[in-house]
């Protein structure tokens, strides 16, 4: 058993070590549509489980981030969601870029692989764009 205090879920582990600069993985709630032939992770066991922000500072704690996209209506919509995804990378000098969520969708078809969480909080979803180390 791998002994650790971040991910231990096999397949986001091994994404997790793929990413490359510019790589884009996207954290999504339970409802963003996932392009059929994108790699996807489901973390998703029920309603509001695992929550998204749970599942972001996972990610977060694994990766080197530069920059973040949402859709844009997350700040009618989902305020706080927004605010606390601002607060997470605030610290990374990160901010975020909000577009329309039909371009986000679009956006997503470029994306690496997608983890889906179970949240059901209207659009709770980012793009995290993969950074260097260095």
């Amino acid at each position: 058993m791998r002994k650790s205090a971040t991910t231990i879920h096999p397949q986001l582990s091994r994404i997790i070590s793929e990413l490359g600069h510019y790589d884009e993985l996207f954290v999504t709630d339970a409802g963003l549509p996932i392009p059929q032939d994108a790699e996807r992770v489901d973390l998703a066991y029920r309603k509001g489980e695992p929550p998204f922000l749970d599942v972001l500072d996972t990610i977060l704690a694994e990766i080197v981030v530069e920059g973040a996209v949402m859709p844009a209506e997350v700040a009618e919509a989902s305020p706080h969601v927004l605010a606390a995804v601002r607060e997470r990378l605030e610290p990374f000098g990160i901010d975020v870029q909000l577009i329309p969520h039909v371009d986000y969708k679009r956006r997503s078809h470029g994306a690496r692989a997608f983890v889906r969480s179970g949240e059901y909080t209207p659009y709770a979803n980012v793009a995290l764009i993969a950074g260097v180390d260095y």
